[in-house]
Parts: C-alpha cells; sequence; structure tokens
C-alpha cells in the first residue's frame, strides 16, 4: 500500500484593513501606476494593532479543521510555515496548539521565507508516509507589515498580511502513481551565496533586532524566474508528465512579472495560473495556500486536478510540490 497526504481542508483569514496602492501614495512617494505596472498590486491586507502572526493562523486553521471534518482533537501534528513569528520562542504553532489542539503532540516553526509553505509541505508529507501523523495541521502565516520600512517605496509596496492554511490527512494512495490522489513529490533546494539579495537587517544575535526589509529587485526576479522554473521541471520529470497535463499552477505570489516571466519561459496558459498578487500583495509564506483557497473556494481547482505549487524565497530557497487534489 501507497501511504499518501490528502489535503482533505483549506482555510484562509486575512486582516480587515486593506491598504490600497492609493493609501500608499499619501506616505510614501510613488503611485498606483507605478506600483501596478511593476508588480501587478493593487492592495494588501494589513493586521490590526495587536494583531499577531499566531491569531491569523488560528482563523485559517480553524476554517481548515471544519473543512476536513474534524475538531482539534484529531490534529496530531502542528506545523508553522513563518518567518514573522510572534516571538522569538516559543514557536508560534505552541500558542496555535493550544488554541486549536490537544497538548502532547508535536507542534514547530519552520522558516524558509516565501518557500516556507512548499518546504512544510514536504516536511508535513515526510512525517505522514513515515507513519509518523495522521492528521497534520499546516499553516502558512505572516505579519509582514512588522517589518516592513514604510519610507523605502522599493520594499513597502511589495508585501502584506494573511494566513492559509490545510489539513493533510494519511490515506491509502493507491498505486503509487502519477494518478494517485495527495501529495505525489516534492523537490527542495537553497543557495546560501545569495543571502545579501534579500534579507533582513536585523536578527537576535546580530542586531538584537528585527531589522526591516532588504532587497536586490533585478537579482531576485533573475533568480526567481529560472529557479522556479527549475522547480517546476523537477516535478513533472519526477513523475512523468507535461506541463500541459498540469491543470493548475499556484505560483508564491511574489510579483506579477515574476509569475508572468516563469510561466512564459515554460510555455504555461495564463488561464491555468492562480493569481493572487493583485489583492493580497506578497505574503510570503502564506501566498500559497491563500491562492489555493482561492482556486477552491471559486470553483476553478476541483476534486482530482493536478496542482503544481512553487515558490522562492530569501536564502535563497525554493521548490515544488506536484499534488492531485
Amino acid at each position: 500500500m501507497t501511504v499518501r497526504s490528502i489535503i482533505t481542508g483549506i482555510g484562509a483569514h486575512l486582516p480587515k484593513k486593506i491598504l490600497t496602492n492609493d493609501d500608499l501614495v499619501k506616505i510614501v512617494d510613488t503611485s498606483d501606476e507605478w506600483i501596478v505596472e511593476r508588480t501587478g498590486i493593487r492592495q494588501r491586507h494589513i493586521a490590526a494593532d495587536g494583531e499577531k502572526t499566531s491569531d491569523l493562523a488560528i482563523k485559517a486553521g480553524e476554517k481548515a479543521i471544519a473543512a476536513a471534518g474534524l475538531s482539534g482533537d484529531d490534529i496530531d501534528m502542528f506545523i508553522i510555515a513563518t518567518f514573522t513569528p510572534d516571538l522569538t520562542f516559543p514557536a508560534t504553532a505552541a500558542r496555535v496548539q493550544a488554541a486549536l489542539g490537544r497538548p502532547g503532540v508535536p507542534a514547530f516553526d519552520l522558516q524558509a521565507v516565501c518557500s516556507g509553505f512548499v518546504y512544510a509541505l514536504a516536511v508535513a508529507n515526510n512525517f505522514i508516509v513515515a507513519g509518523q501523523s495522521k492528521n497534520t495541521l499546516l499553516i502558512g502565516c505572516e505579519t509582514i507589515s512588522r517589518l516592513i520600512d514604510w519610507k523605502d517605496r522599493s520594499t513597502c509596496v511589495l508585501f502584506g498580511d494573511g494566513a492559509g492554511a490545510v489539513v493533510l490527512k494519511a490515506e491509502d494512495g493507491g498505486q503509487g502513481t502519477s494518478t494517485d490522489r495527495g501529495i505525489l513529490s516534492t523537490h527542495l533546494f537553497s543557495d546560501g551565496r545569495m543571502h545579501d539579495y534579500l534579507c533582513s537587517d536585523g536578527g537576535p544575535s546580530s542586531t538584537q533586532t528585527t531589522g526591516y526589509i532588504q532587497m536586490q529587485g533585478k537579482e531576485v526576479y533573475r533568480h526567481a524566474v529560472v529557479n522556479m522554473a527549475q522547480a517546476i521541471e523537477e516535478a513533472v520529470n519526477a513523475n512523468g508528465v507535461g506541463v500541459d497535463q498540469i491543470d493548475w499552477l499556484l505560483p508564491h505570489q511574489a510579483s506579477k512579472r515574476i509569475i508572468d516571466g516563469t510561466t512564459k519561459r515554460l510555455g504555461f496558459r495564463q488561464e491555468k495560473v492562480i493569481v493572487t498578487v493583485d489583492r493580497h500583495a506578497n505574503t510570503s509564506a502564506a501566498s500559497i495556500p491563500l491562492a489555493l483557497a482561492q482556486g477552491v473556494d471559486d470553483g476553478r481547482i476541483k476534486p482530482g486536478e493536478l496542482v503544481l505549487m512553487v515558490a522562492m524565497g530569501g536564502g535563497f530557497t525554493w521548490g515544488s510540490a506536484l499534488v492531485r487534489m
């Protein structure tokens, strides 16, 4: 029997506050036209004062657990993908577990920046395949607005806050082929030599501050298109499928230019790409599960369809996951 990790529940939560491009014009030297032309972003959600990453995660997690037809007592592992935790320690996952689950089961954070959800998906899948988890709650969640220098127009226009969650359940996967339901494969990569192209200028052991996001946009774009295309090719080749057999591409929502550059490189049709960056901006580890939730909620993504998730983030880290819904 082949054990597969099946996505049985999906949930999403966005803060109520919406910051439009016109709102940004009032606080930084920019314009709606400049932002849309370069990024495709028109608005982003911003956490309210006192609203923490765990608050967003808990709400998304509640929805995913309910959608899976489970209760918190059924969850035997909590994994949070984030680079904006509530505190340096303990893990944000511990706070989420306390709110949603039962004591005694594993709960931990994973940090791979914008690739965090794909990395965490791989980790969760391996626990399930190894027989160490039956129902895992995985949440990608961020309050990136806390790390933004609102005077820096090159970065402050790019990011937003939010949370997306999935419940992964261990089930008999079928024949062990690409026709099976569930996670078919994951592919992870990193290159620490690119550290300075996308990073924070602070941290507990260096500056004793959280710092602000620093980015060299041209380098990030160039590497993102190449690396995400490579990760997509790894996934389709590993499973013996063609790009034309992918029903939906769920790319990390960094910018419309990066999404368009990646899809053009591989020949993906635009109508097969889920895009939410115009409304959510870059929500890092939350962007893929938020896009997944959107695609399922509006009826585009259907059971049995082949979905390819791909991301790249600071570090650099990048990766892909091929999933049959």
